[in-house]
């Protein structure tokens, strides 16, 4: 082995060794947040405020029943199920209709078609909190206010769904779309049956961020349920703010408890995640 390829064997190693370096401190930042939520919610409330002396870890034994306090307060039952469902219409909603305009727009012609899809662009640029009068007002005429199709509502559509998708639809060959056309395949059967399949990446890359946004979603689920049996648990955490004040311990138990459902789906769905963000070479 000459004398270069040493060298160049050992800078790699340096390469690698300082980019696992900065790797495993990014990973210990974004821990520690997550890690100090479950301390704080095993603590009690003077320990979790107290500063000198400062406790890490707690210090009169783990605390346990700061769950249960807050399992008996809230019903997360209820707060499980109005967000699961939020989250699986809203994905649904959107991968629907976002592939179908997603297609149109990159396959169809049609008159008005840049115009239209200069609107989209426009409305991904303007700040969402704009759209939340007109939608309340929609969702109130609909008689739709304290109910899961007023959550779902502001997800039924997403402009970002509709150009991930036309990039999706863009990038696949024209070749077997013209052989069907040539074969007599309608519009509809070439759209459902052979580019739609292809495109099974973007929609889980869509999938994924719209039940990201979704469960952080805080603002219109507390204009739009104020029923403590309809709202979600980002929303009931609010509330839950509200009515524990400083009570630390109590807090960081229920945040505990509101994270366990997306922990579970991102467990089962890892692989998933992964690849989805990893094709739309997008970023949480």
């Amino acid at each position: 082995m000459t004398n270069s390829m040493k060298s160049k064997k050992g800078l790699d190693i340096i390469t690698s060794a300082v980019g696992y370096f900065f790797l495993v401190i990014m990973a210990f930042i974004m821990i520690v947040p997550f890690a100090w939520m479950i301390l704080t919610a095993l603590k009690t409330n003077q320990e979790s405020i107290s500063v000198n002396p400062f406790y890490i870890f707690p210090h009169n034994g783990w605390h346990w029943e700061n769950f249960g306090k807050v399992w008996k307060s809230y019903n997360f039952l209820i707060l499980y199920k109005n967000t699961l469902l939020m989250i699986l219409f809203r994905v649904i909603c959107a991968c629907l209709t976002a592939t179908m305009a997603g297609y149109a727009f990159a396959r169809l012609h049609f008159p008005g078609k840049n115009f239209l899809f200069s609107l989209v662009l426009i409305q991904m640029m303007i700040p969402a909190q704009i759209f939340i009068i007109p939608q309340y007002l929609m969702v109130s005429k609909l008689g739709w206010l304290n109910t899961t199709g007023g959550l779902v509502f502001p997800g039924m559509v997403t402009a970002f769904g509709t150009y991930l998708l036309k990039v999706g639809y863009e990038g696949l060959p024209k070749d077997m779309e013209e052989a069907a056309c040539i074969d007599g395949c309608s519009i509809g059967r070439r759209f459902l049956f052979i580019l739609m399949p292809l495109t099974k990446s973007s929609m889980v890359s869509l999938g994924i961020f719209t039940a990201l946004f979704a469960f952080k979603d805080l603002m219109w689920p507390m204009i739009v349920c104020t029923n403590a049996m309809t709202t979600t648990l980002s929303a009931g955490l609010a509330k839950m703010q509200g009515q524990y004040g400083a009570e630390y311990p109590t807090m960081m138990a229920a945040a505990v408890i509101a994270v366990v459902p997306m922990i579970v789906i991102y467990l089962i769905f890892q692989k998933q995640f992964v690849e989805g963000i990893a094709t739309s070479g997008g970023k949480l």
